[in-house]
């Protein structure tokens, strides 16, 4: 009789799995029908999917029967199974925004660890086999079987599932709960056969083995499936840490929670129910998105960004209205709220902007974002000029890269291959130049805080002492007149030169110093009251901008032209307030460097011989131009004189004054194509005060007029005195003087007579010890000479002349006698 009821209990339980696995592999078929023409954009509205979901639970699966799977649609209203693993699945998981630093105390961070989950999600076999000493006080609950009335759709919060669509905090991310959330899934795994998803919906093999690949998948330092770094360590709880201060649960409370309770899902549950989206509506709305495939992560993403934005738009809200001290109370009183968050990166952009509108900080909260790097490139550069106005190195770390790449940048265009009298150094407008990134983001560093500005200027002086580089100048004016075009009244305001500045950027735009600008600078530097003079060295380093310099040099040439005969340069107050400015702007370093601030005294012998000597070689030009044009008959026999006075050249050698005129003079000749007068000086400028005849503007200036005499260099004689004469005599000592004739050939190879080109080019050729720019510029010019020895026809062979065959006259014959 035992034998025999234990039989017919045995058939009675088989009898009842058969049962359960027809009705499931029969909703099974019902679900895929009816989402296959109803649910566009479904997960199985494709006949290969649901292929897979049924042979996924073929009979031989087992289901617990209390499971209420069977004979109850998918998406409705009943109580629903949880996936077979709690671990993201890549379709519908709900990962946190934040990037997470560190795993929470013994949890699994990391790579390693989690790139080991996996069908599903779960844990490596490992993982699962020993969960540990950590893990017994959850496992002790794994035997309870859950009844209808408890549905595990809301437990996948774990590991990032959407609880009911209220959650998205995951294991690793709530302080090391990945070893847990493991353990648990291994359990649901068995408890759970249907496939069936959280929210609703089955899940077909593809699905559930999702997690895994994804995770393998991961590079290293990221969590499997988000791209999110996993760092080891405690960063995790660290970066989370500010929720308890706001009252909000974190990891720890989760961790906490499960290990203690003995009912993990139920306390999940609760969990999720006191932290999720506490929407009624949101349950009835979260399984019609499951239907349409779209991810639990999508929908709490939008809803969290869109609720970012409004809060950004709030705090920028409340910076611009209401008086000041309320909106600034509102935003400390939010700041001290909200600053323990800071490092959560997807609340940080709201910490920063309320930051960022608040025009004092607290020291307190200064220190601790300089004193971490994250946070000091992330913060706003508003807040970082708080921060540098008390620390000049952390500035100056910040501003040394732009004054380097500034220099590069001017001495790129100084030799550019480019040659052009129209389109050269100088051919930019002021407001064009300010408009480059360095100016500008230099601009933006400053702002409207005086101090900074104070610290670029010093910067700017140290450098130009230290390298006696003009261009550190030209960053000096730019930078001011700058913030004089965003209206920065408080520097402005403030800056002494600033006035002066602005005249004299008003000058080189139309490049020259006219009577009533004259004026005015004139007035500037009379202005300057005792006890001030500092501001002289300052005025002097305006006045050095090359720009400057190349102004106020036109301007002095052109008024020496129109100086007329019986009069005398030192008549014209005009040309003597030019000759000032120009003193003024040379003697800047020696200026700044002695500390003693009084214009240079200017020379007598300037004014009384030099001038009047440039003025003579004018009127020699003059008289031989009109001499030229005259008729034939009654031009007389004249030759242009190729003297030069030895007091020229010892004005060149000795004066920087006489120099810099001089020098000015020969370009001016030299856009004017008048070749004579170019000889005649050439030979003057080998020797002259600082070698400026070789300086970089300089000869950047000369080859791009030089490219006006292009037929020119077809004569052996000028080939000579320009090359020989002048340009290879300091070749050898100075690079820059070699790049620059490099230059010239380049762009007036094809003009040189074959055989001068040929010794320059042996003349050039780099050492062992020249610079890659020069071999660059030399190896262009090889490139190009072969490519024009191509070019050249070969002499074909002279056709013989035919010879004439002219017809013989007809002679009549002499008549017989």
């Amino acid at each position: 009789m035992i034998i025999k009821t234990q039989i017919l209990r045995a058939a009675k339980t088989r009898h009842n799995q058969i049962s359960i696995k027809k009705n499931k592999r029969h909703l099974a078929v019902q679900w895929l029908r009816l989402h296959t023409s109803n649910a566009e954009g479904c997960e199985f509205n494709s006949p290969a999917r649901g292929q897979r979901f049924l042979k996924q639970n073929a009979p031989g699966e087992s289901i617990s029967p209390e499971s209420p799977g069977a004979g109850q649609p998918a998406g409705g209203t009943g109580p629903r199974r949880s996936s077979p693993a709690l671990a993201p699945a890549s379709p519908g998981p709900l990962r946190r925004p934040a990037r997470r630093e560190e795993a929470g105390p013994g949890g699994l961070g990391g790579a390693a660890q989690e790139g080991a989950a996996g069908p599903g999600g779960g844990a490596s076999p490992a993982t699962r086999a020993s969960p540990g000493p950590r893990l017994r006080a959850v496992s002790a609950g794994r035997g309870t079987r859950r009844s209808s009335r408890e549905p595990l759709r809301d437990v996948g919060g774990v590991s990032g599932e959407p609880v009911g669509g209220r959650t998205w905090l995951r294991g690793a991310e709530v302080g090391g709960c990945r070893a847990s959330g493991a353990a648990l899934r291994a359990d649901l795994a068995e408890l759970e056969g249907a496939g069936e998803r959280s929210a609703g919906g089955p899940r077909g093999p593809g699905e559930r083995t999702a997690a895994g690949p994804v995770a393998s998948a991961a590079a290293p330092g990221e969590r499997g499936g988000d791209g999110a770094p996993g760092r080891v360590g405690t960063g995790a709880s660290a970066l989370f840490a500010g929720l308890q201060d706001l009252g909000v649960a974190n990891g720890e409370d989760l961790k906490e929670t499960l290990t203690n309770c003995t009912e993990p899902l139920k306390a999940i549950e609760q969990f999720q129910t006191e932290n999720g989206v506490l929407l009624p509506s949101l349950q009835s709305a979260l399984p019609f998105l499951d239907l349409h495939g779209t991810p639990r992560l999508e929908f709490h993403q939008s809803v969290f960004d869109e609720l970012r934005d409004k809060l950004l738009e709030r705090v920028s809200a409340i910076a611009s209205e209401g008086k000041a001290e309320e909106r600034y109370k509102k935003l400390e009183d939010l700041l001290e709220k909200s600053f323990s968050l800071v490092k959560m990166p997807s609340l940080q952009p709201v910490v920063m902007c309320v930051m960022k509108h608040l025009p004092k900080v607290p020291e307190k909260k200064l220190k601790l974002v300089m004193a971490d790097k994250e946070l000091y490139r992330a913060c706003a550069v508003e807040v970082k000029r708080q921060i540098w106005q008390d620390n000049q190195a952390l500035f100056g770390d910040e501003v040394s890269p732009l004054l380097k790449q500034y220099i590069v940048e001017k001495e790129s265009a100084l030799f550019s291959t480019e040659l052009s009298v129209l389109h050269n150094f100088f051919s930019p407008s002021p407001k064009t130049r300010r408009q480059g990134e360095v100016v500008q983001r230099l601009t933006r560093m400053v702002g409207r805080n005086v101090k900074l500005y104070d610290m670029v200027l010093q910067f700017l002086r140290t450098l130009f002492l230290r390298t006696r580089n003009v261009h550190y100048c030209t960053l000096r004016a730019e930078l001011l007149m700058s913030l004089h075009d965003l209206d920065v009244g408080d520097i402005c305001s403030v800056d002494p030169c600033h006035k002066f500045t602005w005249c004299l950027d008003a000058c080189i735009r139309e490049r020259f110093v006219d009577s009533k600008r004259a004026r005015e600078l004139q007035g500037f530097l009379d202005g300057v009251k005792k006890g001030h003079e500092q501001v002289l060295g300052d005025l002097s380093m305006i006045l050095c901008d090359p720009f400057a310099i190349n102004t106020l040099s036109l301007s002095t040439v052109k008024h020496l032209q129109e100086v007329s005969a019986p009069g005398q340069p030192h008549d014209s107050p005009d040309l003597l307030l030019l000759l000032r400015l120009l003193a003024l702007g040379q003697g800047a370093w020696d200026m700044i460097d002695s500390q003693v601030f009084k214009e240079p005294k200017m020379e007598v012998e300037l004014v009384t011989r030099f001038l009047p000597m440039l003025m003579s070689f004018v009127v020699d030009d003059h008289t031989f131009n009109v001499d030229q044009k005259l008729p034939a008959e009654e031009k007389a026999p004249v030759t242009y004189p190729n003297t030069l006075p030895e007091s020229f050249t010892k004005f060149l050698q000795e004066q920087r004054m006489a120099c810099e005129v001089g020098l000015y003079y020969v370009l001016h000749i030299t856009k004017q194509r008048n070749k004579n007068a170019l000889l005649r000086l050439l030979p003057g400028l080998v020797g002259t005060f600082g070698d400026l005849a070789f300086g970089d503007i300089f000869l950047h200036l000369l080859t791009g007029s030089l490219a006006l005499l292009a037929d020119e260099f077809a004569l052996e004689d000028f080939c000579s005195s320009l090359f020989d004469g002048f340009l290879l005599t300091a070749s050898p000592r100075k690079e820059s003087v070699q790049r620059h004739v490099l230059r010239l050939l380049l762009h007036l190879h094809h003009r040189v007579a074959p055989s001068k080109l040929e010794a320059l080019q042996k003349a050039l050729e780099p050492t062992g010890q020249s610079g890659e720019a020069v071999k660059e510029l030399y190896s262009q010019l090889g490139e190009k000479l072969e490519q024009l020895d191509h070019r050249k026809p070969s002499p074909a062979q002279a056709p013989e002349t035919p010879a004439l065959e002219l017809p013989l006259p007809t002679v009549p014959a002499p008549a017989v006698l």
